[in-house]
Parts: structure tokens; sequence; C-alpha cells
């Protein structure tokens, strides 16, 4: 029903935006006409007396009474314009459900920064974290698809309330979220990680008003290096299928200089 709706509406209301600009172009024409006329009949008509005759101050007016209303629409336009892209261009690159960047933002606003550092020849110093939800398909199986969205909703707000306000969250896929901390150390980003965690244990989640715990398990990198955020993510997923591996519920951190060629090699 609502894509029938969709189909005979859509077609309706793209006729009319494209209507749009020929009818406030017909109605910009009317007024220059409408004053032009006025003019010319006080003119005529000797009703103006002699400030409307042909001169500087007449053609400053008749410019101003012209130019005035038209290009103020346009710029009122054009703010409208301005303020839809904006609003648009953060829709495209957040995620609906948890309000963090979606994974292609999030892979693209890194690799901007680390770009930029390689253009300007300095290293940046930072972490990447892969924070993953255990169990969760558990509470997708059990409590349902809508229970599972809102657990996710408390995911995402506790990581968002352990960053600072520079650093990237986004979630990457399912239950799996990525966090970029530009300028961390191994330390830093530690401390961070077990903030997350802690938060997202702590947290109240009552599907159906039975108590389910929450946790996660988290996989990171720091590093001081030149990389991209495609190798950064290899490093910290591996660690993070290390944290999954060892219990869950826990952070598995390693330094980029630490990774060794061993680590290379599949763990599965």
């Amino acid at each position: 029903m609502l894509n029938t709706f969709r189909l005979a509406v859509e077609p309706r209301l793209s006729h009319l935006a494209a209507w749009k600009p020929f009818q406030w172009t017909v109605a910009g024409t009317f007024w220059c006409v409408f004053v032009s006329w006025g003019y010319q009949n006080l003119v005529v008509s000797g009703l103006g007396g002699t400030w409307l005759r042909p001169g500087l101050a007449t053609g400053i007016m008749m410019a101003v009474v012209l130019a005035g209303p038209i290009l103020g629409f346009l710029a009122f336009k054009l703010r409208e314009l301005a303020i839809a892209n904006k609003h648009l261009g953060v829709v495209a690159s957040t995620d609906s459900l948890t309000a963090c960047l979606n994974r292609g933002s999030f892979h693209e606003k890194i690799d901007e920064q680390l770009g930029e550092a390689t253009r300007a020849s300095r290293p940046l110093k930072g972490a990447l974290l892969i924070i993953d939800a255990d169990h969760f398909k558990t509470i997708n199986d059990t409590y349902g698809h809508d229970e599972g969205d809102e657990a996710l909703r408390i995911i995402a707000a506790q990581i968002r309330g352990q960053v600072r306000k520079g650093d990237l969250v986004g979630r990457l896929g399912g239950e799996e979220f990525g966090v970029f901390l530009p300028g961390a150390s191994q330390e830093n980003a530690l401390a961070v990680a077990e903030r997350v965690r802690r938060a997202i244990s702590d947290m109240s989640f009552r599907p159906r008003g039975v108590r389910h715990p929450l946790s996660v398990s988290v996989g990171g990198v720091s590093f001081e290096d030149q990389l991209g955020f495609v190798e950064l993510y290899r490093i910290a997923d591996r660690r993070l299928y290390q944290a999954k591996n060892g219990g869950r519920n826990r952070i598995e951190l390693t330094h980029i200089q630490a990774y060794s060629s061993s680590d290379a090699a599949p763990l599965h």
C-alpha cells in the first residue's frame, strides 16, 4: 500500500517541483512589469511631481524597488538550499538507528585525517578501537529485533558518552562499532576502551521487563605511523577476535610497533 501511494504521489511532487522555478520567474517578471508600468503612468499623469523625473535618484529608486525584493527572495532561497544540503549531508553520513557515523563516512573521515597528516609530512598519533556486542544474536532470537535495536541504541549512546568531542564513532555494521581517537596514546586508548566496556556492563537493559546483561568485546591498535584505515582495521579486528576468543567482555589492544609477523598469520 505504501509503495503504491509513493508511486502515485512522487511523480506529482516532482512535477510540482519542476514548475516552481518557472512560476517564480513569471512572478518576478510581472513584478518588474508592474513597477515599470506604474512608474510610467505616474510620470505621464504628473502625479509624481518633479521627484519622479528621470535622473540618478530615480534610477537608484527603481533599482531598489525592482531588484530588492527579487534579490532578497533569492538570498532566502539560497539559505534554505544550504540548510537542506547540510541536513542531507548529515543524513547521508549517519546511521539512522544509532545516530553514529555509518561505515562509509567513518572510513572516509579517518582517511581524510590520515591523508592530511601525510601531506603535511607529520605522523598522526592515535588509536582505532573496534567494539562488538557480545552474544547479540541471543537478544534478537529471544526478544525480537525491536529489542535488539534498542540494545544497539543503548550501546551506541554509552560509547558516545565516553569519548571526546573530536573523536569519531561509527557503526561498522550489525552490532560492531568503531572509535577513532586522534592524538591518543596507547594508555589513553586503553582507558577509553575500559570506560566503554564498564559503562555498557553497568547499563540496565530490560527487554519485556526481564533484565538482560549487556557486554562488549574491544579490539584496538594504537599507532604513530602513516597507515590507512584498512590496515588499522585489519589489526584491530584481529585483536577483537582475540578478545572474543579469550572469553568476551574484555579488551585486547596493541601498539603498531608490537605487531609482529606472527600476528599476520590467520587465526582461523
